[in-house]
């Protein structure tokens, strides 16, 4: 039957873990998954057989692709001169009979994560790997949200798939003690996949295509396996606050809205009821996550916009900064300090002085936030020409449609 919403997402993971196990390589893995994708997609166009189960169908056909073109490459290995004469295929085995080098009950996203950050890999690579392989994001989206070149991004992702392949040389999930290790780098992988799709896609129309839906299901699952740990804690708790809000992020036409024009009755109350569960119990850590789930509680808690307690959020976002020094984070500092001040005026002037320094030097993503960081205190302060002009130069240059009407929205209506 047709793939329903969230399946190939569910299905995809398991596919290649299985795969990955049985190869004993992530490039075969990943290969040998889309071929059989593929065929799937062909055999229900053509109307053959409902597939009851996607992941086991694809699994078993990318399996037999697989073996036939072991036999075949040993085939001609071996009896290259005699192709004429039949022999038989001494290396024919049942796919059951194969071990699986895997670690039973833990999520197959999770363990292939876990193998993607491997330490004999450096740790930009890890990244790069993690994102590709596992949270299916693009080379553009990954070069993005590093803040390097896409040919960069695209390097790093050869060298860490050699890396892992010279140093472990099959498959193999890492034991209770290794996974523990690594657990920081997963956490940060999950974080970007959801950072990506909240930048990227505010109101996504596909739920097959909602990268932050399956961010979440990846939180829920890391939170399944280390259910104590503060900062798997914090990182369900920005992941769950931050779709909770989503649904206010647009208006009726499509075109994102200003965190002060939302209308909060439409945010998801189970969900920020549930995001605030995890940021209370991430509290009583101090890492990166436990912060950011803090500012994130902040923000939802807030009545209104009016009522949000920046000072304390200001305060939050400095103890962020010295804990984690992203540009991204020091812009969002800025910005909550300009709405902080009782007289905006007598430190807007240092605020605007650094933002500019980040819209010129900073990396890409950070340089578009301050960007729309200075419009929008432009625009509040009644400085309407400047505000319009920035955001019209934005409007050329922003690649995600509400935001890009957003600030069409802002370069023509008066304060």
């Amino acid at each position: 039957m047709p793939l329903g919403s969230g399946e190939f997402e569910e299905a995809w993971p398991r596919i290649v873990r299985a795969l990955a196990s049985f190869t004993g390589s992530l490039d075969d893995a990943e290969e040998y998954a889309a071929e059989a994708v593929a065929r799937a997609a062909a055999h229900e166009r053509d109307g053959g057989p409902p597939i009851e189960s996607y992941a086991a169908w694809c699994t078993s056909v990318a399996r037999r692709a697989w073996l036939d073109d072991v036999r075949r490459r040993s085939t001609l290995r071996r009896l290259a001169p005699e192709l004429a004469r039949p022999e038989a295929d001494h290396t024919a085995m049942d796919a059951d009979d194969l071990p699986l080098r895997g670690t039973e009950g833990l999520d197959d996203r999770l363990a292939l994560l876990f193998v993607a950050c491997d330490e004999a890999i450096s740790a930009p690579s890890r990244m790069v790997l993690a994102l590709r392989v596992v949270c299916g994001l693009t080379i553009p989206e990954i070069a993005g949200h590093l803040g390097i070149q896409e040919t960069a991004a695209a390097a790093r992702l050869t060298r860490a798939k050699r890396a892992l392949a010279d140093a472990r040389g099959t498959f193999s999930v890492p034991d209770a003690t290794e996974r523990a290790r690594r657990l920081p780098v997963v956490i940060a992988c999950v974080a970007g996949m959801f950072t990506v799709a909240h930048r990227t896609v505010l109101d996504p129309a596909d739920a097959l295509a909602d990268t932050g839906r399956q961010a979440l299901s990846i939180a829920d699952a890391l939170v399944a396996a280390h259910p104590a740990d503060t900062e798997v804690r914090g990182l369900r708790a920005v992941i769950r606050l931050g779709l909770a809000r989503r649904p206010g992020r647009v208006d009726d036409t499509g075109t994102g809205l200003a965190l002060d024009e939302v209308d909060r009755s439409r945010w998801d109350g189970d969900l920020l009821r549930a995001g605030l569960a995890d940021a209370t119990l991430a509290a009583a850590g101090d890492g990166r996550f436990a912060l950011e789930a803090a500012i994130a509680g902040l923000h939802s808690s807030a009545r209104s916009f009016a009522d949000t307690d920046w000072p304390r959020i200001v305060t939050l976002y400095g103890a962020l900064e010295q804990r984690w020094p992203s540009p991204s984070v020091r812009v969002a500092r800025l910005v909550a300090t300009a709405h902080a001040v009782s007289d905006r005026s007598a430190a807007l002037a240092d605020v605007e002085r650094e933002l500019e320094s980040l819209e010129r030097h900073g990396p890409a993503y950070a340089s578009r936030d301050a960007s729309l960081a200075l419009a929008d205190l432009e625009w509040h302060t009644g400085r309407q020409e400047q505000a319009a002009a920035r955001y019209r130069d934005l409007a050329d240059v922003m690649s995600v449609e509400p935001l890009r009407r957003f600030c069409l929205r802002r370069a023509v209506t008066p304060r």
